[in-house]
């Protein structure tokens, strides 16, 4: 029965001798939520919930498993709908390594239907050299097809970052040793707390020492979950998070929590909860998860409140100044294993304004790179220089004219130390992105002689050298090159473009990321657009709009009226413009109520309904929702119409506008026409809403490929809008006129007035809303023509972001390109507006300048 759940933890509860409130305070459960579970009022029984009231009551092994068998039966109740026993299969034991606790990661997931109950329990102290600290609760079993979907979100994000890991030649020749030490004690928690001791239990040494090779290995060390990862600008911070998730990946098939590495500057602690934002971080960069999992909420929350996800948060520098101290509160509020990356003076201060660390984490800080390390990577990077007879070894050569023979200059300085110009180079040099900024440089472009980085009169100081590099690595990547020829025989087209123009591009890409008080990292071509002004973008949409339903009524005229052809021509022109004004009132309504920001992709294709689906309550919501936005701009639609209705009539037969009936007439239609547009566009947008499915499983994996998704889906949701919206204007007006031609007078609409005004409202209005109300269509209007337009970006621009991707300009996140470093992004975006006509360096008053 699906009633059982509740008597079983009231009975666990009433064994520990604990009320509810005091469950509550233990687990972080509303009594509320308690309440409602243990009186069977609760069938949506989440796993996290569930895993969060047996840590409470400390429940024995044999409870775990009754829960664990109860939960299962339960979720495969509301699957299915019948109830259903569910055999509870023997515990699966796994033994630990030696002295280690068991790692989060390795617990499994099956999606085998017996192994749902499966638990994996730790060794008995007696075999191991020393008691153990207690491990982090196992998530209980889940059901198969969360199973499945975790198994599937494990293999899509091993193929993504391994496909990362590789465009950003981490291997080649061989990866920068990046090195740590453990981070200072005062941004660390106390070890009693990292290995959740319990009171009196003095705490073992764990050693966190290790390399780029052993960071998932260190990671199974810390009992608790919880890593913090320091290092400074370049340190090798991302290259490290992308390792560990592979290493996770790799260790196990079937992964318990799926590692997932998400962007952290995005996010605002105080306008949405980490479990939300991480939901929302998944749906876009993982879309098939909007399908709806059997409690109903989508595979992404399911996944989420299960316990499924490791968070791998990176950049917590990158999170606006003014939020940091809310955001490290906010991630002490919560339990879940997580790995978090940041500079050091960035997540200092944020400890010290919380005065608290992030509670249970270890921490440990990336070091600098040595002057061996130079000596053995530069010169094996070299092999496109040199003019003499290579030796094709990879070492060090003696002036010999070998490929490593272009760096014996810098390396011999650098390691004699003994020259003003080689100790500003070697600070410089001691984090991987200078060194692989100099390797693209002078390494890989040949005539480049990295001599000139020791002349101390073009770069007397550490920020010159810095900036030198950053300046360089754009021409350096853009420079011309010959077609590489593929596996197949054909050659791989790498436009040719001029290096000044690319980076007044990128500049302005970088400055569009720019915000009052920090920068995204996320450049999202769905957003690229909301770098011009809010004017601008109405205007566009005015333009676009108006010359969609001027082209469309001088189409669609011809066939339906028997005007002559300077009337037609009159109508279009007097339509055309005015059905623009009112989808640009419409549009700036929606803007300036979403806060100015841009469009989201649909997470959804449309699909003809099956013969056994049904409409669930949250179809009937989005009906709900989307009938209401359809009657408001249908409404505003329809007056406009009647409004160039009017004017047309003014200019072509003469009918003047101070005639009170005329007015009146003009009111009268006005109504009319909104209610027969607004019903109508109301009641198609309300029932494509039946039409939409979640996008497949292999969808939008990148930003091009959603990008796709997109312009698919809107090409489709065209083909459906323009004849419903043309039936719909068409058949509603004559019912409407019928019921409205008692109270307001003679009305008329005719059969051919009908297919007019249908047929242009189906074509110019479905097409409008195409350009105007989709992210496909706002790409389409701004990012490929206006900003090409107005020279910002180029006209093949979907082209140009996955060429600078390829040439490692640009890193793919999911669904979103982000620059290769924050770094890099800082340097581009303050060129180009040093560039601008009307730009003015901030100034600020000294520090002796104050008050007297």
């Amino acid at each position: 029965m699906t009633d059982q759940l509740g008597p079983l933890l009231r009975r666990l509860r009433h064994q520990a001798g604990l009320t509810q409130e005091q469950v509550a305070e233990r687990s972080g459960v509303s009594v509320r939520t308690i309440r409602r579970l243990e009186t069977g009022k609760s069938t949506d029984h989440r796993l996290g919930t569930v895993n969060l009231l047996a840590d409470a009551l400390d429940v024995g092994h044999e409870d775990r498993r009754r829960l664990a068998a109860t939960l299962a039966r339960s979720q495969n109740e509301v699957a299915s709908g019948v109830p259903e026993p569910v055999p509870v299969p023997p515990a699966l034991v796994a033994d630990p390594p030696e002295s280690m606790a068991v790692p989060t990661e390795l617990v499994t997931v099956s999606a085998e239907p017996m192994a749902d109950s499966a638990e994996l329990t730790t060794s008995s102290p007696e075999q191991l050299d020393e008691p153990p600290p207690p491990a982090v609760p196992s998530p209980l079993p889940v059901p198969g097809a969360l199973a499945d979907a975790a198994q599937e979100l494990a293999r899509e994000v091993r193929r993504r970052w391994r496909r990362e890991e590789g465009q950003r030649r981490v291997h080649d020749p061989f990866p920068l040793p990046v090195r740590w030490q453990q981070a200072p004690a005062g941004l660390t928690d106390l070890q009693e707390n990292i290995q959740r001791l319990g009171p009196g239990v003095v705490p073992r040494q764990v050693d966190l020492s290790g390399d780029l090779r052993s960071v998932a290995e260190v990671y199974r060390r810390i009992s608790s979950g919880r890593l913090v990862i320091l290092g400074r600008a370049g340190s090798g911070k991302s290259i490290l998070t992308i390792r560990f998730v592979l290493d996770v990946l790799e260790a196990s098939p079937v992964p318990g929590r799926v590692p997932v590495i998400f962007s952290l500057g995005s996010w605002d602690p105080t306008a949405i909860t980490l479990r939300d934002w991480l939901i929302g971080r998944l749906l876009r960069d993982h879309p098939h998860l909007a399908r709806r999992s059997p409690s109903g909420s989508t595979t992404a929350s399911a996944l989420v409140d299960a316990d499924l996800i490791l968070p791998v948060l990176d950049g917590f520098d990158e999170i606006a100044e003014g939020l940091r101290r809310e955001a490290l509160e906010a991630l002490n509020a919560t339990s879940l294993p997580l790995v978090l990356t940041s500079r050091r003076g960035e997540f200092a201060e944020a400890v010290q304004a919380a005065h608290a660390p992030l509670v249970w984490a270890a921490g440990i800080e990336l070091t600098d790179l040595a002057i061996d390390d130079l000596v053995t990577y530069l010169p094996r990077t070299a092999r496109t220089v040199g003019h003499g007879n290579s030796s094709g070894h990879g070492g060090d050569h003696d002036g010999d004219g070998g490929t490593g023979a272009v760096w014996d200059v810098v390396l011999g300085e650098l390691r004699a130390r003994e020259t003003p110009a080689s100790a500003p180079l070697a600070e410089v040099l001691t984090t991987p992105l200078m060194v692989i900024l100099a390797r693209t440089m002078y390494s890989e472009t040949p005539g480049r002689n990295p001599a000139e980085l020791l002349d101390t009169t073009r770069f007397p100081t550490r920020k010159s050298l810095e900036e030198h590099l950053l300046a360089g690595f754009v021409p350096a990547v853009y420079r011309r090159r010959v077609p590489e020829q593929t596996e197949g025989g054909q050659r791989r087209r790498q436009p040719n473009r001029d290096s000044d123009r690319v980076r007044r591009w990128l500049g302005y890409l970088a400055h569009h990321l720019v915000r009052l008080d920090h920068d995204r990292q996320d450049l999202a071509w769905w957003q690229i657009g909301d770098s011009l002004p809010r004017s601008t973008r109405i205007m566009a949409v005015v333009l676009a709009t108006a010359l969609c339903i001027t082209l469309s009524d001088w189409l669609v005229c011809p066939f339906v009226t028997r005007l002559g052809i300077g009337e037609i021509l009159l109508q279009g022109s007097l339509m055309g413009p005015v059905a623009g004004l009112a989808f640009g009132a419409v549009y700036a309504v929606m803007i300036a109520y979403g806060g100015g920001t841009a469009f989201e992709p649909a997470r959804v294709r449309l699909r003809l309904p099956g013969a056994h689906s049904r409409i669930s309550r949250r179809p009937i919501h989005t009906f709900t929702g989307r009938f209401g936005n359809g009657l408001f701009g249908g409404f505003v639609m329809g007056v406009g119409f009647a409004c160039a209705l009017a004017l047309e009539r003014a200019v072509y037969p003469g009918i003047p506008l101070d005639n009170p009936a005329v007015i009146e007439g003009i009111l009268i239609n006005m109504l009319v026409f909104g209610l027969i547009f607004g019903s109508a566009a109301g009641l198609v947008f309300g029932l494509t809403a039946a039409l939409e499915a979640p996008v497949d499983v292999a969808s939008a994996a990148t930003p091009v490929g959603l990008l796709s998704a997109n312009r698919t889906t809107v090409g489709q949701q065209v083909l459906v809008l323009a004849p419903l919206l043309t039936l719909a204007i068409s058949l509603g007006g004559r019912l409407v006129v019928d019921l409205l031609q008692g109270p307001l007078g003679p009305l008329n609409w005719g059969l051919s007035d009908g297919l007019l005004i249908g047929a242009v409202g189906g074509l110019g209005g479905s097409v409008s809303y195409a350009l105007a109300f989709t992210a496909w269509g706002q790409w389409v209007l701004l990012s490929r023509g206006w900003l090409p337009l107005t020279g910002k970006l180029p006209w093949d621009t979907v082209a140009f972001l996955d060429d600078a991707y390829h040439r490692g300009v640009l890193r793919q996140t999911g669904a979103v390109y982000q620059f290769r470093h924050v770094r890099l992004q800082h340097h581009l975006g303050h060129t180009f507006r040093q560039q601008q006509a009307n730009y003015v360096p901030a100034r600020f008053p000294s520090a002796q300048s104050g008050p007297s």
